[in-house]
């Protein structure tokens, strides 16, 4: 049985980061996973700037109601789901992930959790384990399925190697320099050609 495992920011839906950076100004907020790979390092970051500014769990929230699911996702992956068993692995959180999980038809989602206080503020994360989109795809692989793995940035990266088959999605010209041998595309159609193939073996 085949599977396809996609990324969730920047594939499916805008980068939440750098979002809730252009809201409220603070330039810092922009740096994502595509430009960071190492996201311990990333999120401490991003922790300290949050309670530098005062932003609270709800203050983000208000962002991520606002946006919506890139033009021509949620399209994608009704069709795909029409083909195939998919199941998105994301860095990001539950607390961040459930208006956008509404907005897309509720699809199998596995991410992480925040530690927040009393007074909302988050003073720290919880991974689901380490590493966890390779994990998840080798556990998939254990029970049988054959793993198609994508995404866009470094995080993307470990599991899109261990998978049967990787690719890339508007990935940015770093990345797709250091990794000339993955398949990349650039737009939904092209992206859907690329896992037909996959589907197909």
């Amino acid at each position: 049985m085949h599977i396809v495992c996609l990324d969730l920011e920047g594939v499916l839906v805008p980068e939440i980061w750098i979002n809730v950076s252009l809201k409220t100004g603070i330039k810092e907020l922009m740096l994502t996973t595509r430009d960071e790979p190492d996201y311990d390092v990333l999120m401490k970051k991003r922790i300290k700037i949050l309670k530098q500014h005062n932003l609270t769990l709800k203050d983000i929230q208000e962002v991520i109601a606002t946006l919506s699911p890139l033009e021509g996702a949620l399209e994608f992956l009704d069709t795909l789901r029409e083909r195939t068993q998919v199941v998105i692995l994301s860095d990001t959180f539950s607390e961040f992930a459930a208006p956008l999980m509404k907005k897309l038809k509720y699809p199998t989602i596995f991410c992480n959790s925040l530690v927040v206080d009393k007074n909302d503020v988050i003073q720290d994360y919880t991974l689901r384990q380490n590493d966890g989109k390779k994990m998840a795809v080798l556990a998939l692989a254990s029970i049988g399925f054959t793993v198609l793995a994508a995404g866009d940035s470094y995080n993307d990266l470990s599991m899109i190697k261990i998978a049967h088959e990787g690719a890339l999605f508007r990935a940015p010209a770093k990345i797709l320099e250091e990794e000339p041998n993955l398949p990349h595309a650039t737009t939904y159609e092209e992206f859907m050609g690329i896992i037909t193939k996959f589907l197909q073996n």
